[in-house]
This record gives structure tokens, C-alpha cells and sequence, in this order.
């Protein structure tokens, strides 16, 4: 099967609360027009980009209940879901991030306690 912009990330599964995050290329000059040297801007405490991916969000424990047996087991598993959508635009932590290349393209896993903050383009 052929990998396309619209599928590439259809098998990528998320874990807990990770959030895939597209980072910006941070701008290589000052307002000012001075050139900034390679590596100034990824020393930087916070960076930003956009969403790609979100996890499925927080497990909730489920209480043992041994009276009700009888019931199905499917949907054991519900989570607590993030805040984080795909589009999204996160400035987040760098400290927290773990860079990955997948499909030779630089992305950040990010914890959702690393986000803080979103923007969202939606009507409100």
C-alpha cells in the first residue's frame, strides 16, 4: 500500500495521553534582520506547532465488581479524554518533548502535561 498525506499517519497509534505535535521552524532572523546561528532557537524552553496526532487520553480505573459477571466484558478501558485536538496549535515544553523522524519528517511526542497552551481555529 501506498503511503499518502492522508493515510501516513491512519497506523500511527498514540499511548496514554501523547500528543504527536509538528513543530514550527523557528524564524532565523532577529526583527532586527541579524541572522540567527543554527541552534540559538532549539535552546529555547518552549516551542510551538501543530497537532498531528492525540492519544486516547487518561485510563480511568474500573472497580472490580464480582456480583455482576453475567455482564460483557468489552469497553473495560475508558479514558479521561485530552484537551488536544488534531490541528490544533500547542506551545509546549521542550525539555518534556522526545523528537522522532517518521517518513523523514521531525515530530515531537509530547506528554499532555508538557502543552501549555492551544490555539484552535474554530468558530466560537
Amino acid at each position: 500500500m501506498q503511503l499518502t498525506s492522508d493515510n501516513k499517519f491512519k497506523k500511527l497509534i498514540m499511548i496514554g495521553d501523547r500528543i504527536l505535535i509538528k513543530p514550527i521552524k523557528p524564524e532565523e532572523r532577529t526583527n532586527s534582520g541579524l541572522l540567527l546561528p543554527p541552534g540559538v532557537k532549539e535552546k529555547e524552553k518552549v516551542q510551538q506547532g501543530y497537532v498531528v496526532k492525540v492519544g486516547p487520553g487518561y485510563p480511568i480505573p474500573i472497580p472490580v465488581e464480582d456480583e455482576d459477571s453475567w455482564k460483557s466484558n468489552e469497553d473495560k478501558v475508558k479514558y479521561v479524554s485530552l484537551q488536544a485536538q488534531e490541528g490544533d496549535m500547542a506551545i509546549f515544553l521542550q525539555d518534556s518533548a522526545t523528537e522522532v523522524v517518521y517518513e523523514n519528517d521531525k515530530y515531537c511526542v509530547v506528554p499532555q502535561h508538557a502543552v501549555l497552551m492551544i490555539e484552535r481555529e474554530e468558530e466560537l
